[in-house]
């Protein structure tokens, strides 16, 4: 018969208990400091709220609004090879946007999704309406009888883009949005790919286009689903999925500061996970998500008093 020692035995136990205790987080929501207004950090593979801030306020979401446009898309089961026209008619947003795609001009759906997913490019998301079985009203309408359908209650759309400042949803709802969108293998590579070189017909022309979130280009972050927005009532955002310590961590990070202040948080929420402490925030950025919840609470006041 084999003899351990108790010493030898003691330390067997902690090393086979380890991983499991590495899996999980245990980190103090107090020591996590983000610019951004509202946000919600979870755990996909546990389910387990990480982190919250301001999670059920009802803002504008700017482009993270092309998530569903995504959804809606796929879920039509359209054929995705076939080339479709840039349009942009029944959109009032659209009218004055410039962009480099050519109205008129065709591509691919495939490649129409890619570009409105990876580059955030307005024409592309609106040209996907317009080719909507029904047309660009019925996708809008699509789109909010699938945010319905995800239990999103406090989301609406009235357009595919994030243009219109009345494109809203909450830091939970959008993680609801994030769960959804991960079940399709389409959104998960369209989003991470770093570059795509379209090419269009009637005319036939070739353009470059970039990811909108430069943190795909970082070999040290393994992300797994990607969409930044930006308007001036949304401030910067970013929904992401990536992997932390082997676990899938969904970040919503909405309102914040700066152009780069939605991919700092999302770096601190990272440092925060793997070291228990996020370090600080940019004093402009803290002074714009401290004026801001103070305007939020001064609103609810009002509206408490006037019920």
């Amino acid at each position: 018969m084999l003899y351990t020692s108790r010493p030898i035995l003691t330390l067997i136990l902690l090393l086979l208990t380890a991983p499991l205790a590495a899996a999980g987080f245990d980190s103090d929501p107090s020591r996590l400091h983000l610019a951004s207004v509202n946000a919600m950090i979870t755990d996909l593979d546990t389910g387990e709220v990480l982190y919250q801030k301001n999670p059920d306020a009802v803002v504008p979401i700017a482009s993270v609004s092309k998530l569903m446009t995504a959804l809606v898309v796929l879920e039509a089961k359209q054929d995705m090879d076939e080339r479709i026209p840039i349009q942009v008619r029944d959109s009032i947003q659209m009218q004055n946007v410039i962009s480099r795609i050519r109205l008129g001009s065709e591509l691919r759906r495939r490649e129409v999704l890619h570009l409105a997913l990876m580059a955030s490019e307005n024409r592309a998301a609106t040209a996907l309406a317009h080719a909507y079985p029904g047309g660009y009203f019925a996708f809008v309408r699509a789109m909010n009888l699938k945010a319905q359908a995800l239990g999103m209650n406090s989301t609406r759309f009235v357009e595919p883009t994030g243009l219109s400042y009345f494109n809203v949803s909450t830091a939970r709802d959008l993680t609801r949005l994030i769960k959804a969108a991960r079940q399709y293998p389409e959104v998960r590579k369209m989003t991470t790919s770093e570059k795509l070189d379209a090419r269009f017909s009637r005319p036939r022309y070739v353009l470059a286009f970039y990811n909108t979130n430069r943190l795909v280009n970082n070999e040290e972050w393994d992300i797994l689903l990607s969409k930044t927005g930006y308007n001036d009532a949304a401030g910067r955002c970013l929904a992401l999925l990536v992997r932390v310590r082997g676990q899938r961590i969904a970040m919503v990070l909405l309102d914040s500061f700066g152009k780069r202040s939605h991919i700092g948080d999302a770096s601190r929420v990272r440092q925060w996970l793997e070291t228990g402490d996020s370090g600080s925030v940019p004093a402009v950025a803290r002074r714009y998500e401290q004026e801001k919840n103070r305007a939020g609470r001064s609103a609810t006041v009002l509206a408490e008093k006037n019920r």
